[in-house]
């Protein structure tokens, strides 16, 4: 039990010195990753569906 307070202890020391994001630093970050998360779903659904009609065609 005493090593698990140690680490909590520890966790909490290293928790103080993150520099947390801002606001606006993390709007525009989460902005970011939203887009690009859009952009990848996108090409991945764009080649899927491209090698799909590719196999269909091959198949007939």
């Amino acid at each position: 039990m005493k090593k698990l307070q140690e680490y909590l202890k520890e966790v909490i020391q290293e928790l103080r010195k993150v520099s947390w994001p801002g606001k606006e630093e993390l709007k525009g970050s989460t902005t970011v990753v939203i887009f690009f998360s859009v952009v990848m779903a996108v090409f991945v659904w764009g080649v899927d569906f491209l090698l799909s009609e590719l196999f269909k065609m091959v198949i007939r």
